[in-house]
């Protein structure tokens, strides 16, 4: 008899995006001529950079010819997509990351969640695991999977994880742990409240993660959306990140890779973990032993897709991309702060976190605006505790659809709540 990975049992009723496609279906079916804009889910719409069409073109003519075409390539990615990241990502601001540093992936959800392999479980190393409340679901989930929590409460909080409470009094930017832990997520700009880290507080960070030999997993996929010069991009613009932190990266968002499928995780040579008996072990060796034994690699065409966006023409048409989804933000932004509801993020981030009116909570509200806008959203007690009361809205969408969003949202009372 196969035995289950029982860990899977302690998940919640279900992961937050197919609860939101189940109500959304269950309400399509009961209102078939209802069109339905769905502004949860953040899923680019518009089209790749020409640059990047074009260089996947290129890359399609090469695989139909016997002297050019390409099998396996390398697990971590080709060199000449990895050195163009280095060049622009990190030398261009400042960073020291070698391009042999950098794993080429299809997704840093994907690498956020494998990132576990390389780490102890908790049952054999007490390893303490701090995430930010609201959180991105995976961060969690995949923990719990992973059998590094135990179940959960009332709350719905996992016993064995640190939540570290962002709300408005701290300006959603999650205070430090009030006790040591061996690794800690953070996402900036942040998924779901859009709110961003200045400079001093990242160096806090790092300060704490030196001072505990703590292990930072940082999560930068919306980076390209900073707008204001004075907030770092990368953890590597603090001095002493390489030697406390993973940073995760994208090109779902600013290049419209959602559905292509390419990102890159930087694993700096100088990060080590410990072993049982309290040896340190780099851990750019066991990633890459990971990603040559569990992953065959992006594929070719995609990734000269992805060098692509490094050119010049390509530059320029992903900076277009990045202000066509910041203009939506302002939309949205702008005109819920008009009816006078609590807005944040929205400015160098593609999501819109919105307090809920007075006296409706979170899935509540989003059973409202389905009901009454035909609008959908994403709730925010589905990131965590301290979502509860929120409500994200996502910028990706067309022009048309943002705008006939926000029109049948303006024609809801949103000012006053249901009792």
């Amino acid at each position: 008899m196969a035995h289950i990975n029982h860990h899977y049992l302690k998940l919640q009723a279900g992961y937050l995006f197919p609860e939101i496609a189940r109500r959304v279906s269950v309400f399509s079916r009961e209102h078939p001529d209802a069109r339905v804009i769905r502004m949860g889910i953040g899923d680019v719409t518009e089209p790749l950079p020409p640059a990047v069409i074009e260089a996947m073109r290129c890359a399609v003519d090469e695989m139909a010819r016997g002297d050019t075409f390409k099998g396996y390539g390398p697990e971590q990615g080709y060199p000449w997509l990895r050195e163009a990241i280095a060049e622009h990502d990190y030398a261009a601001r400042g960073c020291r990351v070698d391009a042999d540093e950098i794993f080429i992936s299809d997704g840093s959800k994907c690498d956020t969640g494998n990132i576990l392999d390389i780490l102890a479980p908790t049952t054999t190393s007490g390893n303490v695991i701090a995430v930010q409340d609201p959180v991105y679901p995976v961060y969690v989930d995949t923990n719990v999977m992973a059998g590094n929590t135990g179940p959960a409460d009332e709350r719905g909080e996992y016993a064995g994880l640190v939540y570290l409470r962002a709300d408005r009094d701290n300006g959603f930017v999650a205070p430090l742990p009030d006790r040591p832990v061996d690794v800690v997520y953070l996402c900036f700009p942040n998924n779901p409240t859009g709110a961003v880290a200045d400079r001093d507080t990242l160096a806090r960070w790092v300060e704490y993660a030196r001072e505990h030999d703590a292990l930072i997993l940082f999560d930068a996929a919306y980076e390209a959306f900073i707008t204001d010069p004075t907030i770092p991009h990368s953890i590597y613009e603090i001095d002493g990140a390489r030697e406390v932190a993973i940073e995760f990266r994208s090109f779902s968002k600013n290049a419209g890779f959602t559905g292509t499928r390419c990102a890159f995780t930087v694993v700096p040579r100088e990060l080590t973990g410990t072993t049982p008996d309290g040896e340190q072990v780099d851990l750019h060796r066991l990633w890459l032993r990971r990603q040559t034994t569990r992953f065959n690699g992006v594929s070719y065409i995609v990734q000269r897709g992805a060098e692509a966006v490094y050119s010049a023409d390509g530059r320029e048409q992903t900076a277009g991309l990045i202000r066509f989804y910041l203009e939506n933000a302002r939309l949205i932004r702008e005109a819920l702060s008009e009816q006078g509801l609590e807005v944040y993020g929205g400015v160098n981030a593609p999501y819109v976190w919105v307090r809920t009116p007075e006296g409706e909570d979170s899935w509540g509200f989003f059973d409202r605006l389905l009901d009454e806008a035909h609008v959908v959203g994403t709730p925010g007690s589905g990131f965590g505790r301290a979502g509860e009361g929120y409500f994200r809205l996502s910028a990706f969408n067309s022009r048309a659809n943002v705008e006939e969003a926000l029109k049948r949202i303006g024609r809801m009372n949103l000012a006053v709540g249901r009792a």
